[in-house]
């Protein structure tokens, strides 16, 4: 334990001196605070120019129609959906109102053949205009309306039946897959990132002190299950203190700016149950565990540090494919499908499987607790193999061995 205890202490001193490390989470904390603060620095600019808005201040569209009374009716329900454009009925010809969105006097036009078709005018068409889909709508009601009125019905009855508000209730009994779906894909992009970061930093870690020579020295003095446990435990205590620091700013920044923030998407970034972070804590370490002692292991067989992307690039495979697996299925809303249900209960997937099911679906407490234990249990099993791996790796040089000469060299050895 006194040997574990001074090579955790070491480790950790080495990450607190790594200027990349430090460098990177300061970054991070302070591009967080700058995005965080981004609304009120945009209102602070509004105030000093602010002004009386007027009407003339939006872009122009026109409704162009040969009966007035269409163009009337059409140009009262346009202004109405269109809010963010001044509406006018164009005055003069069809030509004229070409040029005049040629010559940027107004935006966009919408020429009335009937109520129920339009030929719509624009300049340079973004790959975002969705006015002739709002147009669709809004002609639908100019439509209904003029047939109401053409019907004898009056005019304020035909508006009020138009504008009729349906109520409607949703009581959600399980979870909200579109609340929680924005938190859930960063939390697990995070758990992503982190683990493979950190998993090639600890491989890279344990090459390099091979490279140097310095491992035939320490595996004599110091127990392999220490050297591994001390050097996978602090780079999880360094990743997860990184992340502590990145969320906990991006949380408590978004508390002090929550007026300017006042956006139901944000919100929902932020509205985190207090259980999932319980949840996300759990998988994270037993997650970066697991990965990370099988990172150093790899590491350890390498003699050049140039062999390592070569020798991880299985398990980072592994690791890929269940991300994938995740983001596939929360972007399809099924959660709780065949391939999400087989890894959860996989070591290598269940960390973003099964959290993924927790924040977005109903998942019963044994499910849960089933996953935990077996990717606990597999974790302690793949800490002391990847201890017996570390003892033998770091003693072979030349050409990165094969995974069986080297599980038959462990077993021979115990």
């Amino acid at each position: 334990m006194k040997q574990f205890g001074k090579i955790l202490k070491f480790e950790l001193k080495g990450y607190l001196r790594n200027k990349v490390f430090v460098g990177i989470t300061i970054f991070l904390v302070v591009a967080i605070a700058v995005v965080m603060f981004i609304p009120n620095i945009i209102a602070a600019f509004e105030a000093d120019d602010e002004g009386d808005v007027t009407s003339t201040d939006l872009p122009t569209m026109l409704i162009y129609a040969e009966d007035a009374k269409l163009a009337s009716s059409a140009k009262d329900f346009f202004a109405a959906s269109f809010t963010g454009y001044n509406v006018k009925v164009a005055e003069g010809s069809i030509d004229e109102l070409k040029s005049e969105i040629i010559s940027g006097d107004a935006e966009c036009a919408f020429v009335m053949n009937s109520a129920s078709s339009y030929t719509y005018y624009v300049n340079n068409l973004s790959m975002y205009d969705m006015n002739t889909e709002i147009a669709n709508t809004v002609l639908q009601e100019v439509y209904r309306y003029q047939q109401m009125v053409d019907n004898k019905i009056p005019p304020e009855l035909a508006s009020e039946i138009l504008s009729v508000q349906i109520e409607s209730n949703t009581e959600t009994l399980g979870k909200d897959q579109m609340q929680n779906f924005f938190y859930t894909y960063i939390m697990i992009f995070a758990l992503y990132m982190v683990i493979l970061l950190y998993g090639q930093m600890v491989a890279t870690n344990v090459a390099t002190e091979k490279s140097s020579r310095a491992m035939e020295v320490l595996v004599t003095s110091a127990k392999p299950t220490s050297m591994m446990f001390g050097k996978v435990l602090a780079s999880c205590i360094a990743g997860f203190s990184q992340l502590v620091l990145v969320f906990g700013t991006a949380i408590l920044l978004y508390n002090v700016n929550s007026k300017a923030l006042s956006n139901p998407l944000i919100a929902s970034i932020f509205d985190i149950p207090i259980e999932l972070f319980v949840y996300l804590i759990v998988f994270f370490v037993l997650g970066f565990l697991i990965y990370a002692f099988m990172f150093g292991a790899i590491g350890s067989t390498a003699s050049k540090l140039e062999d390592i992307n070569t020798s991880v690039m299985p398990i980072t495979f592994l690791f890929i494919i269940a991300f994938i697996v995740v983001m596939f299925s929360m972007s399809s809303g099924s959660v709780d499908n065949t391939a999400m249900l087989i890894c959860s209960y996989i070591p290598f997937t269940s960390p973003m499987a099964m959290f993924t099911r927790i924040c977005m679906s109903t998942v019963a407490w044994y499910e849960i607790a089933a996953s935990i234990a077996i990717l606990i249990g597999s974790t302690v099993g793949i800490g002391v193999l990847s201890a017996k791996i570390y003892r033998v790796g770091v003693l072979l040089y030349g050409m990165p061995p094969k995974f069986s000469t080297i599980m038959k060299t462990v077993f021979k050895k115990q």
